[in-house]
């Protein structure tokens, strides 16, 4: 079984979208694609770019952190990137 991933895409240079995948390279590319499996949000943006990835390991912890993540404001997610945390630092730095 896969171990599920925790990620961060910066769009045309300046929004971050998060998400969590399987495998992040082929859900760049659904990203990058805009095509029907591609988020909502992403698919308005002509520039996508991988900026953060972090092996998590269950879909369930993966989830609550993406959810933590988002509910960030974006100077917390610029440092997130920024810092290049673990998954040890990163679950302390969002309190999970």
């Amino acid at each position: 079984m896969n171990e599920w991933s925790v990620y961060i895409i910066r769009c045309d240079n300046r929004y971050l979208y998060t998400g969590i995948s399987t495998d992040v390279p082929r859900r760049l590319g659904e990203h990058r694609s805009g095509d029907r499996n591609a988020a909502k949000y992403t698919k308005a943006f002509s520039s996508i770019d991988l900026v953060y990835e972090i092996i998590i390991g269950s879909r369930s912890l993966a989830s609550k952190i993406e959810l933590k993540i988002k509910k960030l404001p974006k100077q917390k997610k610029e440092f997130i990137v920024a810092s290049c945390f673990s998954r040890d630092e990163l679950m302390e730095f969002i309190k999970l």
